[in-house]
Formats: structure tokens, C-alpha cells, sequence
């Protein structure tokens, strides 16, 4: 008797189980539909609401190849700095004992606390016309607000901690054994890096970079308060297709607006490949 009431109970267990999860998994695809797919296809329809020679006539304008030419440019100079912070911030936080190094990874993660807009501001009240340093670049020549440093070193701030973010967390869990053990058998700092370190880092590197280069390439808030929206000047894909659109030219917008889905589509692929890739090794590693 007890056998059957535990048979019976264990069955509704597992009814109500299966109900949670398809509940649960009804929702989250409802969610994806409505709020991923769904505005990703109505881009792609309103890019080519006009025809396939007026979508690429929008790509090919003047303005839209220049805002696409400092993109590319920004991100250019904005990942391999990154890249080369992200590397060294997370080998001396991973690897050192020092002063300071709780606040600088509270400095790492405090672009994800203040807002992109404010970020920018930021830059405007120090090298602004009338901010801290406005006289001093006035005299000597310097343009750095609504202009191209400007965009860069707001692009900078915005996305300096993605790779350090990806990269501390794995380094702590590989430990220092294999480093110390090649230091040990007369391997110097950069053999260390490169034969020991780069090869165990490689994937989450990697994805932070991706990461890095799509914010890079995306990022709206702070890049609008530095860059006045001049026009082939310092507008970014992302500002172009806010001006365009305030502008009612849907299908520059538009157009503007299917390449950035495009990037991510190929960043969320690439993504999904370096997850995998990074698995696969640590379940190499531990056998």
C-alpha cells in the first residue's frame, strides 16, 4: 500500500514538474519571439520596405559610409586598448597582492554602474569649452569635444571592462601552478604568457573582445553627448540612424539599423561558438 501511495505521489511530482517546465520554458520563448525576433524582422522589413536598389543607395550615401568609416575607426582604437588593460588588469589582480586592488576592481565595474549619458557628461565638464581643461586645449589647439578623441575616449570608458571582467574570474579558478612551474624550469616572464597563460585564456579572451568590439560598435549614450551629431563628422552608425529617422528618412534609418542587427546576430553566433569552444576545454582539462 505504501509502495503505491509513494508510486502515486512521486507521478504528480513529476506531472506538476513537467507542467513548471513547459510553463517555463512557454514564457521565456513568448518573451524571445516578442521582444527579440519580432522588432529583428520588422527592422529587416522596413529596411527593404522600398526596394532592394533604395536599401542599398541608403548604404551606400555619403553620411552612412562616413558614420560606418568612424565606427570601424573607433573600434579599432578601442579593442586592442582594452584588450591590452583587460590582460594586464587581470593578471595583477589574479596573480599580485597589492595596495589598492580591491578599489581597482571597483574601478573595472563602474562603468556598468553609471549611466552611458553621464559618462559623457563627465567628459564634457573636463574637456569641454568651459570645463576643467577647456582653457588649456583652446590655447594649444586641441579638439577633443564634438570631435573624433572625444567619441573615442567615451567608447574607451564604456567598454574597458569586458575583457578584465571576462578574464579575472577564469584566471582565479586556473591558479598559478603552471606558471610557477615554467618559472621554475627557467622559462622567462613573456614564454610564461605566451606558451603557458595565453593558451589556458585564449577563448574567454576572445569573448571579451567580442563583446568589447559590439559595445564598441553600438554604444549610443555616451557618444551622443560628445559628438554634437555632426554629419560625416562625428556620427556613428548608431547616431546616423537616430538622425535619419528624427529626420524621416526611414529607410536610411532602417538600413543603418539591419547592419547593427546584422552585428549582433554575428556577435550572438560568435558568442554561442566561444562558450562552446570554452566548455569543451575545461571539460578537456579536467579529465
Amino acid at each position: 500500500m505504501s509502495a503505491v501511495i509513494s508510486r502515486t505521489v512521486h507521478q504528480n511530482t513529476l506531472g506538476d514538474a513537467n507542467w513548471v517546465r513547459q510553463s517555463l520554458i512557454f514564457i521565456a520563448l513568448s518573451f524571445l519571439i516578442l521582444f527579440l525576433c519580432v522588432p529583428l524582422v520588422l527592422v529587416i522589413f522596413q529596411a527593404f520596405a522600398k526596394g532592394f536598389d533604395a536599401y542599398v543607395s541608403a548604404l551606400t550615401q555619403k553620411d552612412m559610409l562616413a558614420a560606418m568609416r568612424l565606427t570601424l575607426f573607433t573600434a579599432l582604437i578601442t579593442v586592442p586598448l582594452n584588450t591590452v588593460f583587460g590582460v594586464a588588469a587581470a593578471w595583477a589582480i589574479t596573480r599580485f597582492e597589492f595596495r589598492g586592488k580591491s578599489l581597482l576592481i571597483t574601478l573595472i565595474d563602474l562603468p556598468f554602474s553609471v549611466s552611458p549619458v553621464i559618462s559623457g557628461l563627465i567628459f564634457v565638464l573636463v574637456f569641454g569649452t568651459q570645463g576643467w581643461m577647456g582653457e588649456w586645449l583652446l590655447e594649444h589647439n586641441i579638439k577633443i569635444i564634438f570631435a573624433v578623441p572625444g567619441i573615442v575616449l567615451a567608447t574607451i570608458f564604456i567598454t574597458f571592462p569586458f575583457v578584465a571582467r571576462q578574464l579575472i574570474p577564469l584566471m582565479q579558478e586556473m591558479g598559478s601552478e603552471e606558471e610557477e612551474a615554467s618559472l621554475s624550469l627557467g622559462a622567462s616572464g613573456w614564454q610564461m604568457f605566451f606558451k603557458i597563460t595565453l593558451p589556458n585564456i585564449k577563448w574567454a579572451l576572445l569573448y571579451g573582445v567580442l563583446l568589447c568590439n559590439a559595445r564598441a560598435m553600438g554604444e549610443f549614450g555616451a557618444v551622443s553627448v560628445v559628438s554634437r551629431h555632426i554629419r560625416s563628422l562625428t556620427n556613428t552608425l548608431p547616431l546616423h540612424v537616430e538622425v535619419s529617422y528624427n529626420e524621416y528618412d526611414s529607410v536610411s534609418a532602417f538600413a543603418g539599423a539591419s547592419v547593427l542587427a546584422a552585428l549582433a546576430v554575428v556577435t550572438l553566433i560568435l558568442k554561442t561558438f566561444l562558450e562552446w569552444k570554452q566548455k569543451n576545454d575545461r571539460a578537456t582539462a579536467s579529465l
